[in-house]
């Protein structure tokens, strides 16, 4: 019994050893993350808890994948409101460039990001490098909130393009973008990474249900400022 142990444990060791070596690059790649989708909403529709909320969820998921070590901010925009002004989203994320969990850039600036971007299904990969489902797959999860205008600015006050500034599940409706930029129609809003349409549904728009009928499920996109 005693040889047999010291055969198997330096055996063991070895394996140990590879699997860590293996797994050091995939962990280095993901230290250089910039940008991902998230993979999971918070799932409260558009109750996010508010900008704090959503970039709590972006830091979150960024922790776990490696990618921890920079402040993360959700591309989200919020309309002036109780005497607060808006905020846009194009303002909340740092100066880039932003590069995917593969190490792809998909914009160099917040000029490019919101111009000719290198955003598509197989770049706007989730923070474990997965592709997002889209139109087509089941399920579509395509749909993700911004609340934002084109040019990543927010909507003026009025109708309501945030869930009540993302702190509203039953009120309100959600401006969200394709990640896949697919969309039932041939024109720029369908295939908009960031401004497609506004949230639908059988309970006016901002719960999950809402979000899921539409081909959605809550999710953001995440940038890191620094």
């Amino acid at each position: 019994m005693n040889l047999v142990s010291r055969m198997i444990s330096p055996a063991a060791f070895v394996l140990a050893a590879i699997s860590l070596l293996a797994a050091a690059p995939a962990q280095a790649q993901s230290a250089d993350t910039s940008f991902f989708v998230t993979s999971n909403g918070i799932g409260n529709g558009g109750n996010l808890g508010g900008l704090a909320g959503a970039d709590n969820q972006c830091q979150t998921l960024a922790q776990a994948a490696g990618a921890g070590g920079k402040t993360w901010r959700a591309y989200l925009s919020t309309q002036a409101a109780d005497g607060k002004p808006a905020v846009n989203a194009r303002d909340r994320i740092g100066n880039g460039p932003w590069k995917n969990s593969k190490g792809a850039v998909v914009a160099k600036d917040v000029a490019e990001l919101h111009g000719s971007n290198g955003l598509t299904k197989q770049t706007a990969l989730s923070e474990k490098g997965d592709v997002i489902n889209g139109r087509g797959d089941t399920p579509n999860r395509h749909d993700v909130l911004t609340g934002s205008q084109p040019d990543g600015t927010a909507f003026a006050a009025g109708e309501d393009r945030t869930c009540k500034n993302w702190t509203s599940s039953t009120q309100g409706a959600a401006l969200v973008g394709h990640i896949d930029r697919v969309g039932l129609r041939d024109d720029d809003a369908s295939k908009s990474w960031n401004s497609s349409h506004p949230s639908r549904g059988p309970d006016g728009g901002c719960s999950q249900n809402d979000l899921k009928s539409t081909g959605g499920d809550g999710l953001m996109y995440c940038f890191a400022v620094n």
